[in-house]
């Protein structure tokens, strides 16, 4: 028998520290508050379930669209360097980008954060990252859940997941219904990695000892968010279909937004690399490994009519100044035709 009192504290759990942080995230979300997130006599922050008023919005035919992803294991290089101020963008990131594939404005974010011990300095970088993803794409960080979790996550591990609710009115919904022959694809450029394919690229390092500092920070470029951007093109009427190309590459992710009657024809030989793929390519890895495991310069599609080709370029900062990469065509035996080969 224990002669001693047990408490949550002595197993492992110390309340105090996220109890403690709560201003902290309080302060964080009062930031990034948009239409809609006030509801008059009730904070967000500390509540059981997180409010929020879509009558701002003057959606005629409100459509709420949602989704969940997390920064798999690229948490593992940001605990390697002891940098955890850009995972809570990638966490966004990973998030958001999905709503604006259905054209949905990111209306509010969620977080839940798994880690072994609650580490002040550590933490906060955490939610600076997220609050800063809210911020570049304009959307509310309305609440989220920390569990500390002894014995499951140790010796500094974590784990993050997000989850993102948009807005978009039933008329407006990118459905796939406007795609027509001979419509442009468009390459997005990526900003590098993303967060997709970090298990094959953590092998690689381990396999030729990799500890450059400078490299390793450079796999930790947070993911570009192309919300503000895609919205402001579907708001005008620029965009008949796109797609967010995160885990399984251009192959497996733009089938899913065509019609069924309609495959893309790519041009690889039109996509623009980044250097981070020529190093992963020489590590004896396939084209077609490649193309389905990372983005490959390309994180994000724009499927367009032709005509419209300058005025979406201009949407644009250089740095992610869309290009051609295809175009739509009839299905006949594949959703994706793939024609020359991808440069690294």
């Amino acid at each position: 028998m224990h002669k001693k009192k047990l408490t949550y504290k002595k197993s492992g759990v110390d309340t105090s520290n996220t109890n403690n942080l709560v201003k902290y995230i309080s302060n964080l979300s009062n930031k990034t508050k948009i239409k809609g997130s006030e509801i008059k006599g009730f904070k967000n922050i500390g509540g059981f379930g997180s409010l929020f008023d879509l009558k701002p919005h003057n959606c005629k035919n409100p459509v709420l669209v949602s989704a969940t992803d997390g920064v798999g294991t690229k948490l593992e290089i940001a605990n390697r360097l002891k940098k955890f101020d850009t995972i809570g963008i990638d966490l966004v990131a990973m998030c958001v980008n999905d709503l604006i594939v259905q054209g949905a404005k990111p209306l509010f974010f969620l977080d839940y954060i798994a880690i072994g011990k609650v580490k002040k300095n550590k933490y906060r970088d955490i939610l600076k990252g997220i609050f800063k993803g809210c911020k570049i794409s304009n959307c509310y960080l309305s609440g989220g859940e920390t569990a500390e979790m002894p014995g499951i996550y140790d010796n500094d591990k974590f784990d993050l997941a997000g989850f993102s609710v948009g807005l978009v009115d039933k008329k407006k919904i990118l459905d796939g219904k406007k795609i027509k022959n001979d419509n442009l694809i468009l390459a997005i450029p990526s900003s590098g990695l993303h967060s997709n394919g970090f298990s094959l690229v953590r092998y690689i390092l381990k396999i030729n000892r990799i500890n450059n500092k400078k490299f390793l920070n450079k796999l930790l470029t947070p993911t570009k968010i192309y919300v503000n951007e895609v919205l402001k093109l579907h708001t005008k009427n620029l965009i008949n279909g796109c797609c967010n190309i995160t885990g399984g590459g251009i192959i497996e992710n733009l089938p899913r937004v065509l019609p069924k009657n309609k495959a893309a024809q790519i041009n690889l030989d039109k996509i623009k690399t980044l250097k981070i793929f020529k190093f992963l390519k020489d590590n004896k890895i396939s084209d077609f490994e490649m193309l389905k495991t990372f983005n490959c310069g390309v994180g994000f599609c724009l499927i367009i009519n032709k005509k419209n080709l300058e005025k979406v370029k201009k949407i644009f900062p250089r740095k992610f100044r869309p290009y051609p990469i295809g175009r739509i065509i009839d299905y006949k035996s594949k959703k994706i035709v793939l024609n020359g080969k991808i440069k690294f």
